[in-house]
């Protein structure tokens, strides 16, 4: 698909002030394609590429912190709040030439700013904080992980652990999904069984998300220290780790319907998580 040139505006803007401009051979642009496309690279430079003015503020309202902001053709001079934040904070800043956004950008029509941002340190002793936990297996999508990221924040969930099969956190399209979440919530990533081992020891309930069995979500006791395991549409829960949990949960849905999107179903069991902890109510 051919990708649309990056024109922030037709009125035409003064020349940027910052006095760098890369082109698609500077080893900063080509770090830049690496960390976007490969997810081994991120994992070793511990650092990944928030895509879009809007990430990349919510990045910095989250303390996320950042090595550097590069921007397309005047596009500095057309986010000036954004810009002057960067600067307030004393993170570097440079404009990419013209044309370069095109090549390294992942997106049909390219971000007029990208920002390189170090990994979140993973915190284990969020499995034991106040709130729910998330148990991910299979989650392949980005858009799906992305949105059950941005839900889990708005919720006050303590952590979403991510089990095998499931899409790296910091894939971009992940990133941009989360609309800055991904700053904002513990995620650590270890196998199913062990994850679900830890989390039984610190005295969780251990429920997985099934569409035919269990009780309705409504009748699910939250108050409890509770982790929700979720499978992919396609494929389910893996059958070895039925011995590690310690029921089901259902949410009930009109005939014909059959299951709900990964995502939703997140949403809905969050936020009765969300609103049980908040009215205080336990399930007799």
């Amino acid at each position: 698909m051919r990708r649309r040139s990056a024109h922030w505006s037709r009125r035409p803007r003064k020349r940027s002030k910052l006095p760098e401009h890369l082109g698609a051979r500077h080893r900063e642009v080509r770090r830049l394609a690496k960390l976007l496309r490969d997810a081994r690279t991120r994992e070793h430079e511990q650092a990944f590429v928030v895509e879009g003015p809007r990430v990349v503020a919510a990045a910095l309202d989250r303390d996320a912190t950042i090595e550097a902001v590069y921007y397309g053709v005047h596009a500095d001079r057309a986010f000036v709040a954004l810009d002057a934040r960067m600067e307030r904070a004393g993170i570097r800043r440079v404009v990419l030439k013209e044309g370069v956004l095109e090549r390294v950008g992942t997106t049909v029509t390219p971000q007029p700013v990208l920002a390189v941002a170090r990994m979140p340190t993973p915190d284990e002793g969020a499995l034991a904080a106040d709130g729910l936990v998330i148990v991910a297996l299979g989650i392949a999508d980005p858009g799906n992980l992305g949105t059950i990221l941005r839900t889990a924040e708005a919720a006050n969930v303590a952590a979403i652990v991510l089990g095998e099969g499931s899409v790296d956190a910091y894939n971009p399209k992940v990133v941009r999904a989360s609309a800055g979440a991904i700053f904002g919530v513990q995620v650590l990533e270890a196998p199913a069984v062990q994850a679900l081992d830890a989390l039984g020891g610190q005295g969780r309930q251990r429920l997985a998300a099934d569409p035919r069995s269990g009780p309705p979500y409504y009748e699910v006791d939250f108050c409890r220290p509770t982790a929700v395991v979720l499978g992919s549409e396609a494929h389910g829960l893996p059958p070895e780790i039925e011995s590690h949990l310690d029921g089901h949960v259902m949410i009930p849905m009109a005939p014909p319907a059959e299951s709900l999107n990964v995502a939703m179903a997140a949403a809905v069991l969050s936020f009765e998580a969300c609103r049980q902890r908040a009215a205080g109510t336990a399930k007799p």
